[in-house]
């Protein structure tokens, strides 16, 4: 069986977002054990020049049902504006809330409406510049990509101030069969 876009777009959002939803609580419950400032960590980030948890966070829920959203309306921006990174004020349960409402969303879209943007096509905008897509080639070579760098950072940040998770919790539940 090929996979549809379906499959490639929503069920692979839904696997990493549900991965990222168990890591920030398991995360929750890993700063309340160590009395942790929770502000402090959604602001931490691995190096000074990268983004910060609040930001890598943000940017899974942009890269997925943002994604969709902007191939569904022809039009994808990232994740900035005027004043500066979106995410910047984002609590650590605020996080968690946002992760939680993008699993709903994703759970809500119908199949065929996502199947059908296999055949759109979108312009991502960025700072005056306007690069064309098919909707397949902006999900499978930019989207994808950057959802998978974001969760992948989120993980790590996490990691690096001690939490207990590894591999098995950054591939959340598989589709297996």
């Amino acid at each position: 069986m090929t996979p549809s876009f379906y499959d490639v777009s929503v069920r692979t959002y839904q696997q990493i977002v549900g991965a990222t939803a168990g890591f920030l609580t398991r995360g929750a419950e890993h700063f309340a054990t160590e009395g942790a400032d929770l502000a402090e960590v959604a602001r931490s980030r691995l190096r000074d020049d990268m983004a910060t948890l609040q930001f890598q966070v943000f940017c899974v829920a942009h890269h997925s049902i943002g994604a969709l959203e902007g191939m569904r309306s022809g039009e994808f921006r990232p994740p900035a504006d005027e004043k500066g990174l979106k995410g910047s004020d984002l609590e650590y349960t605020d996080l968690q809330a946002l992760i939680a409402e993008t699993a709903d969303k994703l759970a809500a879209l119908e199949e065929d409406a996502v199947n059908a943007l296999a055949e759109g096509k979108l312009t991502f905008k960025l700072s005056g510049n306007e690069l064309p897509f098919t909707n397949p080639n902006f999900l499978l070579t930019f989207s994808l990509p950057n959802f998978y760098f974001h969760a992948t950072t989120a993980y790590a940040i996490l990691r690096s101030k001690g939490v207990p998770i590894g591999k098995r919790d950054f591939l959340g539940q598989m589709r297996i069969g």
